[in-house]
């Protein structure tokens, strides 16, 4: 029997594949199928995609059910929409549990991302919803939005609640710091949100890989974004671990290989599994121990001056949270109708 070399293996063996080896891969979808399909570590769900799984045939029993169960909670209208909408987000989050052995990351609704005791209290309520169910809360990520109640919504959950918390909607080397110091479970780092706003707000229009502003990977001192973020975490030993997300094309994903965690759409992950190229780590602990990066401390005054002085990272930060809000919003309205039949059984 002949043995296959090392370099032809890695030929036969996807990007997906490769990449698996280098990094938790994640998907990013409320899909079951493409989640199975693809067999990610772990899956990430926020409102639009929720909202998007919603409309399709296949989950409206998952809706149906979570209308009877607002009903049944009681209490005013709007009391009943809040008890459905936890309970779709969380019947969605068991329904994923089922297809991956690790665990599923469920969102808190984005316009309380000003309020940290609303924030903190709707966790333990959709960490209750779970345990009900049977899941044990290390399989559950809460995310949070990357304001500075979120971020301490975050580490009041992890210090007092054991909860761990996936904060989201993160652009800023600010978010990214007082997130490690908070020491929540894991960030979010946009990425392709970051490069939208450089298309649209500089004259440069299109990157290589090498040139993304989302996730440059080359050199190790002036690095910025996912790079940077990920290489003071591990230069300073921080816990906080780092999953990139929102992905635009394949180059970026693979220009990230070696980052803790990578949340990727199933389009993307479809694309990676026909990919044989090959994919190494462009990021390391051994680099980022070596790199010149200082430690940086940030009190809520330093962290929002720090952060204002971004304009991209508060402009998208407003614009991801104004948007989580809106589908938030298009959800509860179908809710309601549906709600408004059962009550007249219809």
């Amino acid at each position: 029997m002949c043995s296959v070399s090392p370099d032809k293996r890695r030929k036969m063996e996807s990007a997906l594949e490769q990449l698996k080896k280098h990094t938790v891969v994640v998907a990013d979808t409320g899909d079951f199928n493409a989640i199975e399909e693809y067999k990610p570590q772990d899956a990430t769900t926020n409102p639009s995609l929720i909202l998007a799984a919603a409309k399709m045939a296949a989950y409206q029993h998952l809706v149906d059910q979570a209308i009877k169960y607002g009903i049944a909670k009681g209490g005013p209208e709007e009391e009943q929409i809040t008890n459905t909408m936890d309970k779709l987000f969380v019947s969605f989050g068991l329904e994923i549990l089922k297809k991956i052995p690790g665990r599923v990351s469920t969102e808190v609704d984005a316009r309380l991302s000003y309020d940290k005791d609303e924030m903190v209290a709707r966790a333990l309520r959709i960490i209750a919803l779970y345990e009900e169910a049977g899941i044990k809360k290390d399989r559950v990520l809460i995310k949070l939005s990357s304001t500075w109640e979120g971020i301490q919504a975050g580490r009041e959950l992890e210090e007092k609640h054991g909860v761990h918390c996936n904060m989201t909607l993160l652009f800023s080397f600010a978010q990214a710091v007082a997130c490690a110091e908070a020491k929540v479970t894991l960030i979010s780092p946009f990425v392709g949100r970051i490069m939208d706003w450089y298309k649209e707000n500089t004259a440069q229009k299109s990157y290589e890989a090498h040139e993304d502003p989302g996730m440059d990977t080359w050199g190790l001192g002036c690095v910025i974004s996912v790079t940077k973020i990920y290489n003071h975490y591990k230069k300073y030993d921080y816990t906080t671990v780092v999953m990139g997300a929102s992905f635009r094309n394949t180059a970026e994903v693979k220009a990230l290989a070696g980052c803790d965690l990578l949340t990727i759409s199933p389009g993307l992950l479809g694309e990676l599994s026909k990919d044989h190229s090959t994919v190494t780590p462009m990021l390391t602990v051994q680099k980022a121990k070596a790199c010149d990066l200082e430690k940086v401390h940030l009190d809520e005054k330093e962290f929002r001056w720090q952060h204002n002085e971004d304009r991209m990272a508060v402009e998208k930060l407003s614009d991801g949270i104004r948007k989580f809000a809106a589908d938030a919003i298009k959800l509860e309205t179908m809710i309601k109708e549906k709600m408004l039949n059962v009550k007249n059984g219809q």
